[in-house]
């Protein structure tokens, strides 16, 4: 048997063993991988179960799940890595390096995680609550780990990173329980503020929605040059605020077209003088 013959079955050899070895080592990692996945997502949605029943705060359980579904699948990984032979001492040294650099390229996503946590802890919103962030006005359905979900009043989806939601400026109307809404009309030069203003109180006092107390206001607030502007403060419910603002303006329009009173639009009064024929003369 020659030399080559030898050697070449010395090299098929070793490689069957180390088939046999890593094979079987990598087949494991392949099987716990995916195992470990699944688990992982099974964990995370009885946890969601969980506090669900246990009635957590509905805008926390979205950003838990998603922050123990991150923690199981890493270390899920972490298994796979040292069931595939990586060595720790190199796996850490490498994960050390790797998260620097990744550090720097997700910068942003690590700055809405951050931003998730503050709003989690001061609670300037919470799921349900309707609210104005980033030009969006919409209902908050849940808020993850990096980003808030909106849904707006034309039933539109928007995702808003929670980094920006954290530093910018959010108006929430669902704080309070009732809101002050203010309307101005526009009456003619002419018309009768009192008769105005009566028509004005019935219309109010004839709307469930508009709250007794604190009570109405109707008041004079600007003079322009074609119309007298009243206007009208009025408190309701949170609830009735938006139905009540929309039919309101309705409602005092047909009252004043029943009353006869006019709604002026902007004009402007144009005035021309005819010179004398004789002044011309005049003044050539």
């Amino acid at each position: 048997m020659s030399k080559l013959q030898i050697s070449m079955e010395g090299i098929f050899e070793t490689a069957g063993q180390l088939m046999v070895t890593h094979g079987l080592r990598l087949l494991t990692a392949i099987v716990v991988l995916l195992i470990g996945l699944w688990l992982a997502g099974k964990l995370s949605r009885v946890f969601y179960s969980v506090m669900k029943k246990r009635e957590v705060d509905p805008s926390l359980r979205g950003f838990l799940k998603g922050f123990i579904s991150i923690l199981l699948n890493i270390l899920v990984f972490i298994i796979v890595l040292t069931l595939a032979g990586v060595p720790m001492t190199a796996f850490i040294a490498i994960l050390g390096a790797a998260g620097l650099a990744i550090g720097f390229a997700l910068s942003g996503t690590l700055q809405n995680f951050a931003g998730g946590m503050l709003i989690l802890t001061i609670k300037p919103f919470k799921v349900g609550d309707f609210i104005e962030a980033q030009n969006f006005l919409g209902t908050v359905t849940d808020i993850q780990v990096f980003n808030t979900i909106l849904q707006t009043i034309d039933n539109v989806v928007v995702i808003l990173p929670n980094g920006n939601l954290a530093t910018g400026a959010i108006t929430n109307y669902s704080v309070n329980d009732t809101r002050r809404g203010q309307w101005v009309f526009r009456m003619a030069y002419g018309d009768s503020f009192p008769k105005v203003k009566e028509v004005l109180k019935k219309v109010l006092e004839e709307d469930e929605r508009v709250l007794s107390e604190p009570e109405p206001m109707i008041f004079v607030s600007d003079l322009t040059d074609s119309s007298v502007d009243i206007t009208v403060r009025g408190w309701a419910t949170a609830d009735d605020f938006w139905p009540l603002s929309f039919d309101i303006r309705a409602k005092v329009y047909e009252a004043f077209a029943k009353e006869g009173i006019s709604m002026p639009f902007p004009q402007m009064d144009v005035h021309l003088q005819k010179e004398d024929a004789e002044q011309k003369a005049e003044t050539n």
